[in-house]
This record gives C-alpha cells, sequence and structure tokens, in this order.
C-alpha cells in the first residue's frame, strides 16, 4: 500500500478500501412512511411501544373463560372485538373466543376440545397459561426496533401491533449509473467486435437488493470530454461507473475525475478478481469505479459500494460472518482473493466457470470466501460476503 500526496491509498489491502470507501458515506436524511411500505427499509431512529402488548388479558383459546373450581355455570359470552362481560363470580363462567379480553375475576381458560358442557353446566381442566397476560410481550415505550435496523415483515407487524402507523426510515441513497465502454450494445446478439452490456442489467438490481435506488445506466462515450460532462451532471447520492478503470488506451476515468476536481481515495485494491477498482469523492459526492468484467465488478460492489451504502443508510457496521472450507483453494502473491461459491453441507465450495469475465459461476454462487495471499486448505475458516 502506498499513500501519495494527494492522499490516494494506491493498491489499497481489501479490508481498508472497505473501510475507508464506509468512511465517505454520511448517513442520508429520514422520511416518514406507512408501516405496510417499509420492508427492507433501514429504521432511522428507536420506535417504541405506544401501548402494552397485548393491552389487556386476553383468552388465547377458544373456550370458556372461568373462575373458582368446577363445575362452572355459564352466563354468557364474549366474542374478540368486544368489551369484557360484567366481572366473573367463584363458580361462573363465560364462552369466550381466541384473542377476546377476560372479564375481571378470570382465573383460568378451558379449551373448547377439553371441556363438558351440559345444559349450562361446565367441567374439564382449565389453565392459566391459556390467557394471554396485559403487556407480556411489551409495555408501553418498551423499546420495540432501534435505529440502523433493516425492517422485516415480522418486526413490521410487531410495531404496528405496538399502535404505529408510519415509521421514520432512511432516504433510500440514489444511485446514477454510467456505462463506459463504445464495445457495448444493449440489446440483441453482439457481433463484430461489440459485446452485450451484462451490467447494466445487473448492477441495479444488486443495488436494489443493497437498498439504494439506481436510475438506468446512462451510456458514456469513452473520451475524457463525455465522461467529464456526465460526472458533472450526475446528481445522485452516489455516482457508480463501469469500465474504465484500467490503465487502456480508452480508460479515462482518472482524468475525467481530475477534470472535474475529484478526488482518488483508493486506486486499486489488492484483492483479485477487481483489482483495477476505483474510489473517488467528486465534491461531496462519492464515486465506486467498477471493472468492465463482469464479476470484477460486483467483488467491486461488494468491496466499496455495499459499504458506502451501508453508510448512508446507517446500517452499523457487521463483522463478516465465518465459515469453513470444504476445499484446498490456492492464494495469490501479495493480494487476497475473493472466491465465488456456494455453502453446503460439508462447507463453502467454489462455483465452476467464475473467472473475472465470465457470469456462469457467478450466477450459480451465494457469495464469495475471502482467501488470504498465501490460500487455504480444506477444513481451515474464511470470512464469507453473502450477496444479497
Amino acid at each position: 500500500m502506498t499513500g501519495t500526496p494527494s492522499s490516494t491509498v494506491t493498491d489499497a489491502p481489501w479490508s481498508v478500501a472497505r473501510e475507508l470507501a464506509r468512511g465517505l458515506g454520511e448517513r442520508l436524511p429520514a422520511e416518514t412512511i406507512s408501516v405496510g411500505a417499509a420492508d427492507r427499509r433501514v429504521l432511522a431512529s428507536p420506535l417504541h411501544a405506544l401501548s402494552d402488548l397485548p393491552s389487556f388479558d386476553a383468552s388465547a383459546m377458544d373456550g370458556w373463560a372461568t373462575s373458582g373450581p368446577p363445575p362452572w355455570t355459564v352466563t354468557g359470552t364474549v366474542h374478540a372485538g368486544e368489551s369484557a362481560t360484567a366481572p366473573l363470580e367463584p363458580g361462573t363462567a363465560v364462552r369466550i373466543a381466541t384473542g377476546a379480553p377476560t372479564p375481571v375475576g378470570t382465573d383460568g381458560v378451558l379449551r373448547q376440545e377439553r371441556g363438558t358442557l351440559v345444559g349450562d353446566s361446565l367441567n374439564g381442566p382449565t389453565t392459566p397459561d391459556d390467557i394471554r397476560r396485559a403487556g407480556e410481550e411489551c409495555r408501553a415505550d418498551d423499546l420495540i426496533a432501534d435505529a440502523g435496523i433493516e425492517l422485516s415483515p415480522a418486526l413490521l407487524g410487531l410495531i404496528a401491533a405496538a399502535g404505529h402507523d408510519a415509521v421514520p426510515v432512511t432516504r433510500r441513497p440514489r444511485v446514477t449509473l454510467l456505462l463506459l465502454g463504445d464495445e457495448l450494445v444493449d440489446s440483441g446478439v453482439a457481433r463484430g467486435g461489440f459485446i452485450r452490456d451484462a451490467l447494466g442489467p445487473q448492477v441495479p438490481a444488486w443495488l436494489d437488493r443493497a437498498g439504494a435506488h439506481c436510475s438506468p445506466g446512462t451510456p458514456v462515450p469513452d473520451s475524457v470530454d463525455a465522461l467529464r460532462a456526465a460526472l458533472l451532471a450526475a446528481d445522485g447520492d452516489l455516482v457508480i461507473t463501469t469500465g474504465g478503470t484500467a490503465a487502456g488506451p480508452r480508460d479515462h476515468l482518472r482524468a475525467a475525475v481530475h477534470a472535474v476536481g475529484g478526488t482518488l481515495v483508493v486506486d486499486q485494491v489488492a484483492v483479485r478478481p477487481g483489482h483495477p477498482m476505483l474510489l473517488a469523492r467528486i465534491g461531496q459526492r462519492p464515486l465506486v469505479a467498477l471493472p468492465g468484467n463482469p464479476q470484477a465488478a460486483v467483488v467491486a460492489l461488494l468491496t466499496l459500494g455495499f459499504p458506502l451504502i451501508d453508510a448512508l443508510l446507517g446500517r452499523p457496521d457487521r463483522p463478516l460472518p465465518r465459515i469453513r472450507l470444504a476445499e484446498d483453494i490456492t492464494g495469490r502473491a501479495g493480494q487476497q482473493r475473493l472466491v465465488a461459491g456456494s455453502l453446503s453441507g460439508d462447507g463453502f465450495r467454489r462455483a465452476p466457470l467464475s473467472g473475472s469475465a465470465m457470469l456462469r459461476g457467478l450466477a450459480d454462487s451465494s457469495g464469495y470466501a475471502l482467501i488470504p495471499a498465501e490460500g487455504a486448505r480444506s477444513g481451515d475458516s474464511a470470512d464469507w460476503l453473502a450477496l444479497p
């Protein structure tokens, strides 16, 4: 790793590159949306229960609410959604539905299938465990979800049950996607030296899964002037480019970043695939530059793009899970490897056909194992980056 006078980190270690990417993101403002629309959104501030849950003692079963020892005289019925009847006197019972409030004086619930009713005289075994006590799940003002949590259907149900109609969530980052490469075509079968663009369709989908909203990709001609104009016109919270990160005769990204007054933060990362990825800042707007090869681009998204989006959303930094390798994997001198594959019963196995320019192996993979430069043996542990 080397640093230039402009503070660019060249050939950054993989973990350092991720930290630098996360450091470029500041949490975006919050917005309030309905609970029903908040699945997979990130909570912007803590939520507390607005009421006890349950808010009253309720029957957990269809049957009878009883008071005192049997037999009981059945004196009425309580349905769900109704107020409880008058207090139960010892020796009496009311027929009750699941979720209905138990009358004052109830000390047990007799399940319907266990009761014997002859006329209005009831017998059978009761249990207090079939009463849902007020506040047994949470009390009013209890914390039910903390800031930075990604909302799930079950959590949304809890939030609604605790009295909330709307939730504050962090605004989704808006991404401007620029597709570089005069050799790309976006429809049909590519011929005559052209290649079909495989990143324009997939990068927005990856970003959506990461919690961001990406505009349709904008093709940009391979010239400094065209790229400079596109960077100046970009209005997203984050700019992502594909291609143009190497040192070929048409790789103009570095020159264009400097032409618009930007600064390179990371110039290449010591990992394969994805080594020529870049991280830059243009004013206050971060830029993540993905290599043009499809799998290298996905590695760059995992390395630089996703940590930055996590920071924009206010997600907490989380340690990577560890997995067991089911086979030997060779290293690469001086560089870590991100190896595509999937987890099976005996551990991680790499996908075939997973070269930097290939898509078939990636399509069959569920994530990447991080392999040290010296390689790893079957049975060793490795960090795991699951694909979203």
